[in-house]
């Protein structure tokens, strides 16, 4: 950036300034590290010449304080992938079971929204179908911030909840589940051809709660790609324009996703991924009767605060699936 040339190509520039964000805060944790440890070295050394047990005991201090950055390291090391650094797109569907499941596909929502709040990463829903009683049936939106990707892809799977229905007038236990889908932003560096031929535009009116625009214009786009058969819908804009300009975005975001995997000849997980959203094929059980608990069925990592999970505390998890992804290597 020093160099005297460095702004004569602005593309090339605003590269290096997105990869040097990227970089700068991994670099300047990792020396924060470092110099923490070799300033917890030099008091050791000094509190065991002068027998100091105040100094041995802040020492000690510092060494949890090492170890703590050292597994948070670690933890950052394992979002090595080419696009763990991008925004992401997440698509919540509810499965089979009616108003209870799409109560849950909210509850997921609001669960993804609360854990991005909580890392101060900005979102906003691109679209969203509500149920005819309760819930939503499906919700799309974005998550913005630094390795955004690299976290939620440990959220791809079947989700399932069993409680007793707040739905149902006996107090039975219901159990129902919901697929969360996560998908990397495509940006301008990466160049998703898509030819108008092979799209089919729909315009509709929005559907909602009320407001200016809804019933009143068609503003809602619906994207068809014919070659995958990939649907896309955007109706948060009041312009269709804009509507059509994220779902586009939306669209190419899953067209690379299923490049890079064709790229890596995974296509069967994709499969996989992509079972019934019914029992038997689930990442992870949040249970809240008979007993309160939340189980990851890739790791076996389990947490009993259910409701610190719903209200966004995923951070455990995620960093189970990443370790255990990691030793998979």
């Amino acid at each position: 950036m020093a160099r005297e040339r460095f702004w004569a190509n602005q593309d090339r520039a605003k590269k290096i300034l997105k990869k040097r964000s990227y970089l700068l805060p991994k670099l300047e944790h990792f020396q924060e590290v470092e110099q923490r440890a070799e300033d917890t070295e030099i008091l050791i050394e000094l509190a065991r010449e002068e027998d100091d047990l105040g100094a041995m005991k802040e020492a000690d201090e510092h060494l949890e304080q090492i170890e703590k950055g050292l597994s948070e390291l670690e933890f950052e090391r394992m979002l090595g992938g080419p696009d763990d650094f991008r925004n992401a797109i997440v698509s919540i569907n509810a499965g089979a079971g009616g108003t209870e499941a799409q109560d849950w596909a909210q509850i997921l929502l609001r669960m993804y929204l609360r854990w991005a709040e909580n890392h101060s990463f900005e979102t906003e829903i691109l679209d969203m179908v509500d149920g005819e009683e309760a819930g939503i049936k499906s919700a799309t939106f974005t998550v913005n911030g630094l390795n955004v990707y690299g976290f939620l892809k440990a959220e791809v799977g079947i989700h399932r909840l069993v409680r007793i229905s707040p739905f149902d007038a006996s107090g039975r236990r219901h159990t129902s589940f919901a697929s969360v889908f996560v998908f990397p932003e495509v940006d301008d560096e990466i160049v998703i051809d898509v030819r108008e031929e092979d799209l089919r535009v729909d315009t509709f009116r929005a559907s909602g709660h009320g407001g200016q625009h809804v019933n009143k214009t068609s503003s809602a786009v619906r994207l068809t790609h014919y070659p995958t058969g990939l649907v896309v819908t955007c109706q948060n804009e009041k312009s269709q324009h804009r509507n059509k300009e994220r779902a586009m975005k939306v669209l190419k975001a899953r067209l690379y996703e299923m490049e890079l995997q064709k790229k890596a000849e995974e296509m069967d997980k994709l499969h996989k991924t992509k079972k019934e959203i019914a029992w038997g094929s689930q990442i992870r059980s949040y249970v809240l009767q008979p007993y309160r608990m939340v189980k990851d069925h890739r790791t076996d990592m389990e947490e009993g605060n259910v409701d610190a999970v719903l209200d966004g505390r995923l951070d455990e998890f995620i960093q189970a699936y990443l370790l255990d992804q990691s030793s998979r290597i």
